[in-house]
């Protein structure tokens, strides 16, 4: 059957006009034609339509033993007062704001939308920090600009170490479960009995839409996480541009599965914001897209249909492993699907013939994959694809109400943003918000991107790595550095999880490779708890990365595309080295810093034996 030939399942979305100027100056501003809609003060204010007009729709759900716990739109608006009226009584304001360190849960959920209710800021921090890390560097630095007033850690015993190592012994502990004995700890159900006051209304009312709602911290993939103030506007405001690109969730309540942590702006704003403003439902999921975890998903799914799904590439490619083994899984994705979206990374050809495969296979038809584009500081939407996705890369047109500035940097063009969503800067860093905004006012992202076709602005953008990522060899000619890291990807699924790109002011290109340990392991036939590094030293995995790195070679057109050599690594990137960032971001400067010795391996006269060679054709 051609999977192609069949047709796309129809969903009603909105139009992404835009116009172009280009300035004496050679700068280019091109703006939404799309005027943007009216939108409420907050998203609280959403929150109070529902409730009264579906009171008894459910609006959050996650795991609780065999089946979920579930709320309703009216039980949350209920369940919010007391816990407001904790907040006020703690004298938590944007000065002690509340710090919530654990993941995704009802209890997370409720707590922040009590902080929004009376307008205190809370900062949904990652669990990773205080987890994972041994130093708690990265929590340490938040606290001090944050100082908080109030902290909440689902699991006190779970969380202890990295409190008592980062917060003041004053500061009070809301717990869930296992208090923490050495401080002053309140129980979440205690807090749940608060007796509310009119203070509570008060403080509501009081709210504006400059009001803080949040302050969310960027991963720190170029030094420590900054708190980028995301104000009760950002948010309204983002949710009425979603709206009007996605118009279909207009027409029905959309439900969501979802897993993405809330201490990112995609995972806690973009799609737990959809539920809110449309008057939808929120499963949350316990899974990851990870070998330990994506079983829960699977599980999750035989349970739930979505009709809207957002996700990571590497989670669309293990559905699409597991759909056969999981056939109600793919039922119930696939029923009520009216839309697929993915972000972070290019998806590849393979994934995206499986889903569409899948998907003609329940339903007779493909659902749309679309893409978009945005950041911490864009709250996050700010470009969308409303058409079928047919390049990785592909951003779309800027939202409604937005407006960008390319303008020529080195070989590129530079993506500067403005709009109502946008930031206004960084808490408690005057010098790092002023850097991050040109004298006209636009957001300085540091992206790239391009047009399609320069003769056709309708075709959309498409993102064009890092301005800062991209370097010259040492005969001065430049390297795309997101093209190459891609291709690289690209050349090798999925033995691929991420890709150093080494080359400043030496000879050629490079590869430092992590790969995916686990689909190596199945590639050669060995057990998934087998030592890394007799993982990336088995013959078959070998062979396979050096045949298909070297066709990518005699693809290449160029020094510029030629990757010369490459080198698997076994040891994973380490978060406290800031390798990698608590989403699994690749800090490419921190990795060749801290392993010179194997940048030096990749780079000696004379290599040594786990250095792999990829000659060019003609070279």
């Amino acid at each position: 059957m051609d999977i192609q030939a069949a047709p796309i399942r129809h969903v009603r979305l909105g139009s992404m006009a835009a116009t172009a100027l280009t300035r004496d100056d050679g700068s280019i501003v091109i703006r939404s034609a799309d005027p943007l809609g009216s939108y409420p003060r907050s998203i609280i204010d959403a929150l109070k339509h529902w409730a009264e007009k579906s009171p008894d729709r459910v609006l959050i759900a996650d795991r609780a033993g065999e089946g979920w716990r579930k709320l309703t739109f009216a039980q949350v608006v209920d369940k919010i007062q007391p816990l407001a009226q904790a907040l006020l009584n703690a004298n938590l304001s944007q000065e002690r704001p509340l710090i919530i360190l654990s993941g995704n849960e009802i209890e997370h959920f409720l707590l922040g939308m009590a902080a929004l209710w009376v307008g205190i800021p809370y900062a949904p921090i990652s669990p990773a920090y205080s987890l994972i890390s041994s130093d708690f560097g990265k929590l340490k630095h938040i606290a001090k600009i944050l100082t908080p007033g109030m902290i909440y850690a689902s699991d006190g015993a779970a969380f202890s170490a990295a409190i008592d190592a980062t917060v003041d012994s004053q500061v009070p502990v809301v717990t869930r479960i296992n208090p923490i004995g050495s401080r002053a700890d309140y129980s979440f159900d205690d807090l749940l009995k608060t007796p509310v006051s009119p203070a509570v209304a008060a403080a509501n009312q009081a709210i504006t839409p400059d009001t803080i709602a949040k302050f969310l911290f960027t991963s720190g993939s170029t030094g420590m996480p900054k708190g980028v103030i995301t104000t009760h506007r950002m948010m309204a405001c983002n949710q009425q541009m979603i709206l009007q690109a996605l118009a279909f969730l207009a027409d029905e309540p959309p439900i969501l599965l979802d897993w993405m942590p809330w201490n990112h702006v995609a995972g806690g704003s973009h799609n737990v914001g959809i539920a809110l403003y449309n008057g939808g439902t929120f499963y949350i999921d316990d899974g990851q897209p990870t070998p330990a975890r994506f079983g829960r998903t699977l599980e999750n799914l035989s349970m739930v249909q979505p009709t809207f799904f957002t996700n990571v590439p590497k989670a669309y490619e293990a559905l699409v492993s597991a759909f056969n083994e999981n056939p109600l899984a793919r039922k119930n994705l696939f029923a009520n699907l009216k839309l697929m979206q993915y972000a972070g990374a290019g998806l590849s050809q393979n994934v995206f013939d499986g889903l569409a495969k899948a998907s003609v296979a329940e339903t007779g038809e493909r659902v749309l994959m679309i893409t978009g584009y945005g950041s911490t500081e864009t709250a996050p939407f700010a470009f969308t694809t409303t058409w079928p996705v047919e390049q990785a890369g592909h951003i779309g047109l800027p939202a409604a109400g937005m407006e960008i500035k390319l303008v020529s940097n080195a070989e590129k063009l530079e993506l500067r943003i403005k709009g109502p969503n946008v930031t206004p800067g960084y808490w408690r860093d005057d010098e790092k918000t002023a850097e991050a905004f040109d004298d006209e006012g636009y957001y300085c992202i540091g992206d790239a991107v391009k047009l399609v076709d320069p003769l056709n602005l309708d075709l959309g953008l498409v993102f064009d790595g890092r301005v800062t990522e991209d370097f010259k060899l040492s005969t001065g000619t430049w390297v795309n550095f997101a093209a190459v890291r891609s291709a690289v990807i690209s050349a090798c699924p999925p033995l691929i999880r991420d890709v150093v790109v080494t080359g400043l002011d030496r000879n050629f290109i490079g590869a430092m490779i992590f790969p995916d340990l686990q689909a190596c392991c199945r590639h050669a036939g060995l057990a998934e708890d087998t030592d890394a590094a007799l993982v990336v030293g088995h013959a078959r995995v070998v062979e396979r990365f050096q045949t298909a790195l070297s066709e990518l070679a005699l693809n290449a057109t160029g020094s510029s595309n030629h990757v010369a050599r490459a080198i698997l690594l076994s040891d994973p990137p380490d978060i406290d080295k800031g390798e990698v960032t608590d989403k699994g971001s690749i800090n490419q400067r921190a990795v060749r810093t801290h392993r010179a010795e194997l940048m030096q391996r990749l780079y000696a006269e004379e290599p040594v034996q786990e250095v792999m060679i990829f000659d060019r054709k003609g070279a």
